[in-house]
């Protein structure tokens, strides 16, 4: 019997590095993942994520040949190749495929992690069929990934879309990045649990909030207590709306998109999130383009936006290497 090809795609978070297994059909077939623990270096990350991955392809090597890599990672230089400076990595200028290649002798390709997940939200996600609309990643960073006309912005140097640092405070929350200030201070699982520990401070609440250490505190726990309706955690979900409304409102007049995708940690709060982003975009959109723009939760389950759009540059890149054979033969 004849193998099918597989392709595999890699998302590195700044908390969670996840994969997942495609394919030909884009079949979803498999998924695992690890803590990324960046602090101990890329070296040693690699080493531990091809042993994961070369140990799960087992079960599928019988009826599957590997037919391409694709990582999907922040600050990365799509031009190059390269990760340059990513913060919350504190990895500098790393050439992540020659790292892999040691690895694995198969086509390795990588791109930004939010321009990935916009190109999975357009091929298989909540933007499938638009032409126009902006991925934002929430999680322990913040990044955007812009499709206009059709077309993933990339820029002049391969790295359009770092949102994140974006200043809109100034001397505000000093940032991994060494800026004070940057979006990402704010709108990140950090920047809620900041909030939190800022509101703790001001307001005198009544909070179940003050008995648990900032090292302790997950955004998932402040999700749940605003839930239940707590003060400072619903006051800190009202916060992190607003700012995050701001800054969409000005990405809506630069880009005029029909939709913006939020995925991420910090969206599965779903309403607790989305609601206040959809009272502040109406107040501080021009009334150009208010009822022009939807704000909508990524459907794609358990964030797998990214990996399905590298899985899906990963195809490109190979039938784009096919075609050029072709025509070099034929000169």
């Amino acid at each position: 019997m004849e193998k099918g090809n597989l392709r595999i795609g890699i998302d590195i978070g700044g908390t969670n590095t996840v994969w997942g297994f495609l394919d030909s059909n884009d079949n979803y077939l498999f998924e695992n993942s690890i803590q990324t623990h960046a602090e101990d270096g890329v070296d040693r990350f690699v080493l531990k994520l091809s042993e994961k991955i070369q140990n799960d392809f087992k079960k599928f090597s019988d009826k599957y040949n590997l037919e391409g890599i694709g990582i999907a990672a922040p600050s990365v230089n799509h031009l190059t190749g390269v990760i340059e400076k990513a913060v919350n990595l504190k990895w500098i200028e790393v050439d992540f495929i020659n790292k892999m290649k040691k690895y694995f002798s198969t086509q390795i390709v990588i791109m930004n992690d939010a321009n990935a997940a916009a190109l999975g939200e357009g091929s298989f996600g909540a933007a499938r069929g638009m032409s126009n609309f902006i991925t934002i990643t929430l999680g322990t960073g913040l990044g955007s990934g812009i499709v206009v006309n059709g077309q993933l912005l990339y820029g002049e140097n391969g790295l359009a879309g770092e949102i994140g640092h974006s200043i809109i405070e100034v001397n505000g929350r000093k940032c991994s990045c060494g800026k004070f200030g940057c979006l990402e201070t704010y709108i990140s699982a950090t920047g809620l649990k900041r909030t939190v520990f800022n509101f703790l401070c001001y307001f005198d609440y009544e909070s179940e909030l003050r008995d648990i250490a900032f090292n302790a505190l997950t955004s998932k726990k402040i999700s749940e207590l605003a839930e239940k309706s707590d003060p400072i955690a619903v006051k800190a979900y009202e916060y992190t709306g607003e700012v995050l409304a701001r800054s969409l409102s000005n990405l809506v007049c630069m880009f005029n998109p029909e939709a913006i995708i939020l995925f991420g940690g910090l969206s599965e709060s779903g309403e607790l999130i989305l609601k206040p982003i959809e009272h502040y975009l109406d107040k501080y959109l021009l009334d150009l383009y208010k009822g022009k723009v939807k704000i909508l939760k990524s459907r794609l389950q358990n964030g797998k936006a990214a990996i399905l759009g590298v899985c899906g540059f990963v195809k490109e890149t190979i039938e784009k290497n096919k075609t050029q054979l072709s025509m070099s033969e034929l000169k």
